[in-house]
């Protein structure tokens, strides 16, 4: 029932504005003999005998749970596409009379709305009419003085913010028009009909609704799950998305255009790939991969993206300092199921970055064993992007399904920092020649890495190996906690026939399309960089590096303020004694491959019988390495052996990332909705040093208003310490508590806590 008298109006009812004097210009196809208004112009006075609308309920909190955006609001009207809502329209004066009064629905959105672009629809009070991609409008319940209504935007209608008003004809009555307000409109995957559909309940519930996950980081030795908040149902986060597709340049430039295209998935997706990062426009987050920080938050500290995007609205759209891959990702990831596509985060182990399209990425190493920075490629230790499910109606139909995204600002695609969508299906069958970016991802999973070693201004080829870019693809998986490898989704098993065949037919492809001029010729290395432009000295054949192998094993795990200690395996292959001189070095490296200054050299003079196998014991203290180590915690460690008297050479190394112990995270009694909670947090300095500048953040959708931030301040070494944080949950089922401590020493010692909120009475 509608609010009698003066009463403050819930949320949910809109009273409608009502002109007493408009212009009206019908569609052909909505005249009608009793309409007064005809298809020239004419202004229509307001007479009282004309049905008059008084309200509307849009029963936002039915309709949401039925739309699943209930976690989004219960007070305004959020629906999918493709998909009935249902509205009441309350009147004044008398009941609706179906012989008498002609009602017609108008709905616009963007700044332009036109008709021929699809962001206006006139649509009238008729079941019979309309097709499957026209708006319709149906009578549900027809009352003394109320209409019930029934709505449907086509499944292909454009996203966003739309506006719904509705003329009234009545007969011997002039037309009039109300405003009945405004609901959003998202992607649907849930109907058959709309590209993003999706036919797994278990996967819509994961890539849609739930609001957190893990983010996979270390190395492909050691996979550790970094827990996120994505929140992409906490309040103003889908206004703050719809903010982002008009701030893009495409809106910026022709909105009108910009509104039409945003039906399209595969449109949205590159315009919010570019928007994620801040290369070109006032995206969200600037990258940083300088490990200086100082004027904002290091990327290890985040543990959500609520923080993220409410910090980028609040400082009227200017870039969040600073992302790296994981962040781009995460944030993309919190955008997208807003939006309602589904979405998840994938991290490549050894991921390659080929510049050149000739899918070979080449490493450089001193006689020392010592890795060269190389500005041209690179192996990122590990490398975070998105995959988005889509059909693509833009290629073959095998070509739907899973797309790569990825946001973080490497190379630009049609001029913009972007890249994808990219089919998941033709990166594993090497056809890169189909759009977006499907070249550059294919080198990121499937590249050959080639080893140069450089002395005297020349270069000599130590191996080329076919399997050490792209390992272990991972992503959560489905309603669980447990990681899910999606290598065979990316390339066929390494060393099968089946991925030379599909490597080789790539590589012609993109042989074939630089020829055309589709590629820019390499770009030579920097001098400054140390290595050769040419002069290359002949390879290694492969029975040259097999009678001797070398490894590097770890003699216990990685802890950090702890000494690293490991032995060196050298294995004598032959029937010949071999005298062999071992180089080791050591130095950190960022995540994307870049290489720090060596903290550590020793060198080993081994010799070998014929079949026999020595070890080497070494050790790196803490406090050699503490000062060199980088915020990413990776430490590589090279050997490279020659043997005396021969141009031989050996190549082994192994990267190892540090570990902290994690956070504590207790919940102290039942958690219900609506009712005070306590929860425990221990954490600990694990180092045997004192840190300072401690800072603690919590968070959890549905559990906290807002990211909580405690200043701890100085921790002693080894110190324990313990809060207890009060909060109220305001939302019921699986939720998730993140937390990350900072100091001046550590900035990402993280943990979290899954906790199930009862709905309570």
């Amino acid at each position: 029932m509608a609010p009698a008298g003066n009463a403050p109006l819930p949320k949910r009812y809109q009273r409608p504005a009502q002109h007493k004097a408009l212009t009206v210009r019908w569609p052909p196809h909505l005249l009608s003999a009793q309409q007064r208004c005809q298809e020239k112009p004419e202004t229509c006075s307001f007479v009282n005998t004309g049905l008059e609308v008084a309200l509307t309920d849009f029963q936002s909190s039915w309709n949401n749970v039925r739309h699943h955006t209930e976690e989004m609001s219960s007070e305004r009207l959020l629906v999918r596409r493709g998909q009935p809502f249902n509205i009441t329209l309350y009147f004044r004066n008398r009941a609706f009379q179906p012989g008498l009064d002609n009602i017609i629905f108008v709905v616009e959105m963007g700044p332009l709305p036109e008709l021929a672009k699809g962001t206006r629809a006139v649509f009238s009070l008729d079941a019979s009419r309309g097709g499957p991609n026209s708006w319709m409008a149906s009578l549900e319940f027809n009352r003394a003085t109320s209409l019930e209504v029934i709505l449907r935007a086509p499944p292909r209608a454009a996203v966003g913010r739309y506006l719904l008003k509705v003329h009234i004809d009545s007969f011997q009555a002039s037309v009039t028009a109300y405003q009945l307000g405004e609901f959003i409109l998202l992607f649907n995957p849930w109907c058959p009909e709309d590209a993003v559909y999706l036919d797994s309940e278990p996967q819509r519930q994961e890539y849609v609704m739930n609001d957190y996950g893990f983010i996979y980081q270390g190395n492909k030795n050691w996979i550790l799950p970094c827990p996120w908040n994505y929140g992409q149902f906490e309040e103003n986060i889908i206004d703050i998305c719809l903010k982002l597709l008009d701030k893009s340049l495409n809106f910026q430039i022709d909105p009108s255009t910009d509104c039409a295209l945003r039906g399209s998935p595969v449109y949205i997706s590159r315009v919010l790939c570019a928007m994620i990062n801040s290369n070109d426009d006032s995206g969200v987050l600037n990258g940083n991969w300088t490990e200086h920080y100082l004027d904002g938050i290091n990327p290890a500290e985040w543990t959500g993206s609520v923080a993220i995007l409410k910090q980028w609205q609040a400082s009227g759209c200017q870039p969040v300092r600073y992302g790296q891959c994981w962040v781009f990702a995460a944030v993309l990831c919190t955008v997208m199921r807003c939006l309602g596509i589904p979405t998840r985060v994938i991290t490549n182990f050894d991921s390659g970055h080929d510049t050149d399209g000739n899918l070979i990425i080449d490493e450089y190493y001193d006689s020392t064993g010592r890795i060269l920075g190389n500005k041209k490629d690179s192996v990122w230790n590990f490398h975070v992007w998105n995959e988005c499910w889509m059909a693509r109606q833009d290629l073959p139909p095998e070509f739907g399904g899973w797309q790569v995204l990825d946001a973080t600002p490497q190379e630009t695609s049609n001029g913009l920092y972007c890249c994808g969508p990219a089919s998941v299906r033709a990166i594993k069958e090497g056809e890169v020649e189909l759009n977006y970016d499907t070249p550059f991802v294919f080198s990121m999973v499937n590249a050959d890495c080639v080893s140069w070693l450089v002395y005297g201004g020349k270069k000599q080829k130590l191996h080329r190996n076919t399997n050490s870019v792209g390992n272990f693809i991972s992503t959560k998986s489905i309603q669980s906690d447990e990681r899910d490898d999606i290598t065979e989704n990316y390339k066929y098993r390494e060393g099968s026939p089946q991925e030379r065949q599909v490597f080789l037919k790539a590589l012609q492809k993109l042989q074939a399309r630089r020829n055309q001029g589709g590629f820019q010729p390499s770009r030579p290395v920097p001098l400054s960089l140390g290595l050769p432009r040419s002069q290359d000295a002949p390879s290694l054949g492969l029975s040259d590096v097999v009678e001797v192998s070398l490894k590097i094993s770890l003699l216990q795990p990685p802890n950090m303020g702890q000494d690293i200690s490991f032995v060196l395996l050298a294995l004598n292959k032959s029937s010949q004694f071999k005298d062999l001189k071992v180089n080791l070095s050591s130095q950190s490296l960022l995540h994307d491959g870049s290489p720090l200054p060596s903290f550590w050299q020793d060198t080993a003079f081994i010799t070998l019988s014929p079949g026999e196998e020595k070890t080497y014991p070494c050790q790196i203290p803490y406090s050699q390495y503490s000062q060199y180590l980088s915020t990413d915690k990776l430490i590589l460690i090279s050997a490279l052996g020659e043997e005396k008297g021969s141009p031989k050479k050996i190549l082994a190394n192994k990267i190892i990332t540090l570990t902290y112990p994690g956070i504590m995270i207790n919940i102290l009694g039942a958690a219900t909705m609506n009712q005070p909670l306590s929860i425990q947090v221990i954490f600990s300095n694990p180092l045997s040093e004192q840190v300072a500048d401690c800072v603690l953040t919590v968070e959890g959708s549905g559990l906290f208003k807002k990211q909580q931030r405690i200043i701890i301040g100085v921790l002693q070494p080894q110190q324990r310490g313990s809060i207890t944080l009060e909060t109220v949950p305001f939302k019921s089922g699986p939720r998730q508590i993140q937390a990350n401590l900072r100091s001046n020493k550590f900035k990402d010692i993280k943990g979290y806590r899954n906790v199930y909120v009862d709905l309570g009475l």
